[in-house]
């Protein structure tokens, strides 16, 4: 067993004595692990900086992004919430398989626990962990931006009881504001992907309590609107990015949020 904390603590120098097969092996176990402390730790720690170093061969991390597609249908929802983490580690780096793209897409607005975070298993975060792998495809140049748009609405129009608590809404707005960002995108392209959800929540009447699926939908397009006036940054440190078709998507979503509003 590897000292996981041991090697982050050593800059992520690989250890020595131990081939990479299986440290990769062992690292991938671990981020499904139950434990948030051995999850979401030194192993998440190692893998992304040895992903982002280009120290785990390229045949390596590409079998590795296939074992993360194949876990998107895995019965442990902390196994399935954190392989899109893993897959837009591999895609930042410049690994990419169009399968990967496949596989979440099935999974994204089929699934159902979409608790933030759990007292046992820590942090789970499938809406906001997904938003992140939606604006890692969605800005690669081999996928249609439209096609992480529609899978967005998806999302938002899916059924679902639970009320984003922990920031699900704001990742998901700037996942969707960092694909807008895209220069190829046509003006219909830019709105378009919000029909559905004019024609899911504008024909519905109006109640109170408001619907979960409902709120999350609400407060993430006006998120959205702000974002679509002021700019996306793709990071913190980084000045932010305009929108393509900026006033036709704020126009979009503005009567997107006044036709459910109003109903």
């Amino acid at each position: 067993m590897i000292d996981w904390m041991a090697v982050e603590a050593a800059d992520c120098a690989v250890p020595a004595d131990h081939p990479m097969e299986g440290l990769v092996r062992e690292l991938s176990r671990a981020l499904a692990d139950p434990d948030p402390l051995v999850r979401d730790g030194a192993p998440y720690a190692v893998l992304a900086t040895w992903i982002a170093r280009g120290t785990i061969e390229a045949p390596r991390r590409l079998a590795l992004g296939d074992e993360m597609a194949a876990r998107f249908t895995d019965p442990r929802i902390e196994a399935r919430t954190f392989a899109p983490l893993v897959l837009d580690m591999l895609v930042a780096a410049g690994d990419f398989r169009t399968g990967w793209v496949d596989a979440f897409e099935r999974w994204y607005p089929a699934e159902r626990d979409l608790r933030g975070h759990d007292a046992t298993l820590g942090w789970l975060h499938a809406v906001a962990h997904g938003a992140d792998l939606l604006a890692g495809f969605g800005l690669h140049p081999e996928v249609a931006p439209v096609r992480m748009l529609d899978l967005a609405a998806a999302r938002l129009t899916a059924p679902t009881d639970h009320v984003y608590d922990q920031l699900e809404d704001d990742r998901l707005a700037r996942a969707v504001a960092r694909v807008l960002t895209r220069a190829d995108l046509s003006e219909r392209e830019a709105v378009g992907w919000l029909e559905p959800i004019a024609e899911r929540f504008g024909a519905d009447r109006l109640s109170t309590p408001v619907p979960a699926h409902l709120s999350n939908c609400l407060r993430t397009l006006r998120l959205l609107y702000v974002l679509a006036d002021r700019g996306v940054r793709p990071t913190p440190e980084r000045p932010a990015e305009p929108l393509a078709h900026r006033e036709a998507v704020k126009s979009g979503v503005a009567t997107v949020l006044d036709r459910i509003v109003k109903r």
